[in-house]
């Protein structure tokens, strides 16, 4: 073993062992992070697993001439796996710590939600303990532990779960008192409507948040930021769909939980391409074959792809509509401007849309009312066809079948 070091050009220091006598000696080396894992695969090819124990401490500083040379040897910026594994444990509490912290945020994001306070919603993911889970799950596939990822795994699902369900009772709590208002409709609040139309864009959030999550874990920087990420594309969507149970919108907790579905795979996937990708293989263990846990890697990195490949069914149809809302309330608004600025409309001015353009509300319905609001400046005369002539034009313009509502503003100008 200490060959291995003296070949190696590492400094050692060996004592003799004083405790039950079970050992003959400690042996302690100073040794740069990204080399704590060569040099263990090393040590072990000679035994030190068989006979010895491992401890992997950090160090504050080292004052050493060969350590400067082995900083150059071994320049990546990752830890080793046995590390890694330490810290995935870590990162996934116990049981009633994780349910207890997950079950705070969600009452915080809820009320958030209902509040339409994105800041709100941002203080509840400080709380969110999903980055643990999500990193488990996926460090425990790629070395191979079994236990670990399963515990990853089960923990992801039985919080999201249990955050649905927290949100629909919090909903049904609190829905009509005096706490919210009785004519209150879920549907029209900004936050809830932005979980409630995922789009493709939804996917960079999430895969982004994973990427984030693997690399704050393997550089040892900044994962509690990261976390509120991670948390950021999970708890919100979920508390969503909790309330759109407790509202009876199918179509909300439908939309919500596609969206809970879609970032779980996506920030499960990414974590775990990028331990593959850094070149974490499973520890050396009796009874573990390699090339059955980098099959059962594939295996479970196509299963999400396919996972993610079918509810993007989903996303591309709500991106579809999304665009065709976009352009059609740009053909309305820019149709309706240039028939008022004809001189058989003098005294009339476009003032704005009363309610906006849904594609999907108009797929739905096979047909749409679009109201527009026209200022009326003071004498001027209001033909009697407008309506129908904004009808005529706007659903030439856009191919489709609307009804067109004219609200006048009365307008006095002074002198």
């Amino acid at each position: 073993m200490l060959g291995v070091l003296d070949e190696e050009g590492i400094d050692y220091a060996v004592w003799e062992e004083t405790g039950r006598g079970d050992f003959e000696a400690v042996l302690s080396f100073p040794i740069p992070e990204s080399g704590v894992e060569p040099i263990l695969e090393r040590l072990e090819a000679v035994g030190i697993r068989d006979d010895a124990y491992t401890i992997v401490l950090a160090t504050e500083t080292v004052v050493s001439k060969r350590l400067s040379q082995l900083q150059k040897r071994f320049r990546g910026l990752r830890i080793s796996r046995e590390e890694l594994a330490t810290r995935a444990e870590d990162l996934a509490p116990a049981s009633s710590t994780y349910f207890a912290f997950l079950i705070l945020s969600t009452v915080i994001a809820t009320a958030g939600l209902l509040l339409d306070s994105a800041a709100t919603i941002i203080g509840a993911m400080v709380v969110a303990p999903l980055m643990g889970p999500a990193i488990t799950a996926s460090v425990g596939t790629v070395l191979g532990d079994e236990r670990l990822a399963a515990r990853g795994v089960a923990l992801q699902i039985s919080g999201l779960i249990l955050a649905i369900a927290i949100a629909a009772v919090v909903g049904f709590l609190l829905k009509g008192t005096f706490l919210l208002p009785p004519d209150l409709d879920v549907r029209t609040i900004s936050q809830v409507a932005e979980r409630t139309s995922p789009t493709f864009l939804s996917l960079f959030l999430a895969l982004g948040s994973g990427i984030a999550g693997a690399i704050s874990v393997m550089r040892s920087a900044g994962s509690a930021l990261v976390g509120v990420a991670i948390a950021v594309a999970l708890v919100p969507p979920a508390a969503t769909a909790g309330l759109g149970i407790a509202w009876g919108f199918e179509l909300i907790a439908i939309a919500a939980g596609t969206l809970v579905l879609v970032n779980l795979l996506a920030i499960n996937l990414s974590a775990l391409v990028l331990f593959a990708l850094a070149g974490y293989r499973p520890i050396p263990a009796e009874g573990l074959n390699q090339a059955v846990i980098r099959w059962d890697v594939r295996k479970r990195v196509i299963g999400i792809i396919v996972g993610i490949l079918l509810l993007s069914v989903v996303l591309g149809a709500v991106t579809v509509g999304e665009f065709a809302t976009h352009e059609i309330e740009l053909e309305v608004r820019s149709e309706t401007q240039t028939l008022l600025d004809e001189p058989a409309y003098e005294g009339l001015r476009y003032e704005g849309i009363e309610n906006e353009f849904h594609f999907v509300q108009y797929a739905a319905g096979r047909g749409y009312e679009v109201e527009v609001i026209v200022g009326v400046e003071e004498g001027t005369d209001i033909p009697p066809d407008l309506a129908q002539q904004l009808d005529a034009r706007l659903s030439e313009a856009t191919g489709l079948d609307l009804s067109v509502r004219v609200a006048f503003l009365n307008e006095q100008v002074s002198d």
